[in-house]
């Protein structure tokens, strides 16, 4: 039985999907006005990973993944200007032009990450009709209003408001991210459709008049429209609790009357030196930044290293880690290549079915992957140890077999160095013994000896040299 955590009810759940084997799930997909970040990897790993173990385990998923290429303004909330059309200004070129450059940047980074696709990656901009008819709807039923060529949500007409989130709408402060606008009934109701000024490119007639739609309701509509009114998995990530899903719950319960989500999940943050990472703050880290100085299944374990639920910190020293670890999984890949045939019962080492039972057990525990990664490499080192003593091909295929399910087929780890800047195991270790020296010239030993120290564990061996400079090599005994 696979459990979850489900931000809503706060406690970790028996997954059960509404219609099974079929499991819906969406995932509020990236604004894509810039290059992806380290963030953006955090969130989408974790996603794909649930999608991969619920397919392991015999479910039909559907994966809807949206693009927002309208509506998505600068202050998250009600006023500012689009991301899309604000960048648009700054490149020189058509919103739409933006919108497709990035769409495709996004996509080609997170197939360099070992992601699958999502099996729908709606557009906002092509999905009008149907916020139009969503809007209709709550102004019928009574929760939404016109004023002038904007309509609002009444979030008091929804006594669930602050359900998801934890906050009340009386304790809700005015200007509290949500902007104080003089067309508002309450300072708390927020925007499902727009009205353009005359300098707003991305616009469409609506019976409001030229407009475009609120960033709140384009999930909402993306969603019920591919998945239906009741959804079985909804994620994102922890800073769009609020207001963005709070809104989406309330508007999507208040047209259909049905629970729009039955499991909320969502990833927490990636940190730098303990501080949220993000293009706003301008510490974001672009993957293609990334990728040109290191194997994108090198970030892919750093990722997978923590818990979807946890904060993320940052650091070269982890990057490094997860680089010599990467490197041990890859050698044992290697070294099972050679196998041939198959295997049976009596051939398969007691381990293998033992380190399948206890990765899948992790997985099955709220997606726990450093649990999963825990087992795995507990795993390369049977594995080792069994090639060691001679592992007759029936054996090696079957540990072939337990290796490219956990990593591969579930954790989404490729094989094969996949980055441009993938130079090999050699050239990570002399960058790896550079950034050591630099750290001992400039009297930083403490760090220098933690690095030491997790390179160690990591089965590598740090030789100090006349000068401050150092030397690493891999200890070919380890594991």
């Amino acid at each position: 039985m696979i459990r979850l955590y489900d931000t809503l009810s706060r406690s970790k759940r028996d997954f059960e999907p509404l219609s099974p084997p079929f499991v819906g799930v969406y995932v509020c997909g990236p604004t894509v006005y810039g290059d992806s970040h380290l963030g953006h990897a955090k969130s989408y790993v974790s996603f794909d990973v649930l999608v991969r173990f619920l397919r392991y385990s015999g479910y039909r998923v559907r994966y809807v993944q949206n693009i927002t290429d309208v509506g998505h303004l600068s202050d998250d909330a009600d006023a500012g200007d689009d991301k899309i059309q604000r960048q648009a200004r700054l490149e020189r070129l058509e919103p739409m032009e933006i919108a497709e450059k990035y769409t495709r940047s996004y996509f080609d980074d997170m197939d360099r990450l070992g992601n699958l696709r999502p099996d729908i990656s709606p557009r906002a901009s092509g999905h009008i009709p149907e916020q139009i008819e969503l809007v209709r709807t709550l102004i019928e039923k009574g929760h939404a209003y016109q004023s002038g060529g904007n309509v609002y949500f009444s979030v008091r007409s929804f006594p669930g408001y602050g359900r998801l989130s934890g906050r009340k709408p009386d304790e809700l402060r005015a200007g509290a991210r949500v902007e104080v606008q003089a067309d508002k009934r309450d300072p708390l109701d927020f925007a499902l459709w727009k009205e353009a000024d005359g300098g707003h490119i991305l616009k469409w007639r609506s019976p409001w008049g030229w407009g475009f739609p609120g960033w709140h309701l384009e999930c909402s509509a993306m969603a019920m429209r591919y998945l239906g009114n009741t959804i079985d998995i909804h994620g994102g990530g922890l800073e769009n609790a609020f207001p963005h899903h709070e809104s989406e719950i309330a508007q999507s319960e208040a047209a259909t009357g049905s629970t729009f989500a039955r499991f909320w999940l969502h990833n927490n943050m990636v940190t730098i030196d303990g501080q949220k990472m993000g293009k706003s703050l301008g510490n974001a880290r672009s993957l293609k930044e990334m990728f040109d100085r290191c194997d994108p299944m090198t970030i892919r374990l750093y990722i997978l290293r923590s818990h979807y639920r946890s904060p993320l910190d940052f650091s070269d020293e982890g990057m490094a880690s997860a680089a010599s670890a990467l490197a041990r999984i890859r050698d044992l890949s290697s070294r099972l290549e050679p196998s041939a045939g198959g295997s049976d019962a009596a051939d398969q080492p007691p381990f293998v079915h033992e380190a399948l039972s206890a990765f899948t057990d992790r997985l099955a525990d709220d997606l726990d992957t450093p649990g999963g990664v825990a087992v795995l490499f507990d795993y390369v080192r049977k594995c080792n140890q069994a090639l060691e003593a001679g592992a007759e091909p029936g054996a090696r295929s079957a540990m072939r077999s337990g290796l490219d399910m956990m990593a591969q087929n579930i954790l989404g780890l490729t094989m094969q160095g996949t980055g441009s800047g993938a130079g090999g195991e050699e050239t990570l270790l002399g960058l790896l013994a550079e950034s050591r020296s630099i750290m001992r010239k400039a009297r930083l030993f403490a760090e220098a000896d933690r690095m030491r120290d997790i390179l160690a564990e990591e089965g590598y061996s740090v030789k100090d040299l006349p000068g401050g400079e150092s030397s690493i090599e891999r200890i070919s005994s380890a594991p």
